[in-house]
């Protein structure tokens, strides 16, 4: 089965929706991968899957990326060098991303209107889709262990409900 990427009860702090983000962030890049790895499943279910992946990761990763940037750097940057440190490798992390991305959504794009294309696109898809998984899995890792625990410790209750505040608004304006 190609889509089954469910949810559970809303978070209740910012760390916590971060972290529901970050499942999301691994589940479609995942999904990615088995849409290359299928040789059975029906054109419905792969065009079906291909649009998830696509719209994820145009419309739900940019608002992530937004999040972490616009939302917790101002706030935790020089608080802690070691915070510091790993803001910024998060910042050139996602830079790093683009050109996966970019080519991940093109193909999936093209597999949302024609699913009888994958076999064409089964090698390059893969690869992209495994190098996204292997880099996201290490990013995502050094933001929960450090940039994570850092918003608990070092913001006050007051910012990490602004920034609670924020990370709902942005979902709202789309």
């Amino acid at each position: 089965m190609l889509i089954g990427i469910g949810s559970k009860k809303p978070p209740e702090d910012v760390v916590d929706l971060l972290l529901d983000c970050h499942t999301r962030i691994r589940s479609f890049s995942r999904l990615a991968v088995r849409i290359a790895e299928q040789t059975e499943a029906g054109e419905k279910e792969i065009a079906e899957a291909a649009a998830r992946v696509r719209r994820y990761f145009s419309v739900a990763l940019p608002l992530h990326v937004a999040d972490e940037e616009e939302s917790i750097v101002p706030r935790l940057s020089g608080r802690d060098p070691a915070v510091d440190a790993a803001l910024a490798r998060m910042e050139d992390e996602h830079e790093g991303h683009t050109e996966d991305l970019r080519r991940l959504v093109e193909i999936c794009a093209a597999l949302e209107q024609a699913p009888s294309g994958l076999p064409a696109v089964r090698a390059e898809l893969a690869e992209v889709g495994a190098r996204l998984v292997r880099d996201f899995d290490e990013h995502l890792r050094s933001e929960e262990e450090t940039i994570f625990p850092a918003i608990r410790s070092l913001l006050p209750e007051a910012e990490r409900v602004a920034i609670f505040a924020e990370l709902r608004a942005r979902r709202r304006a789309i």
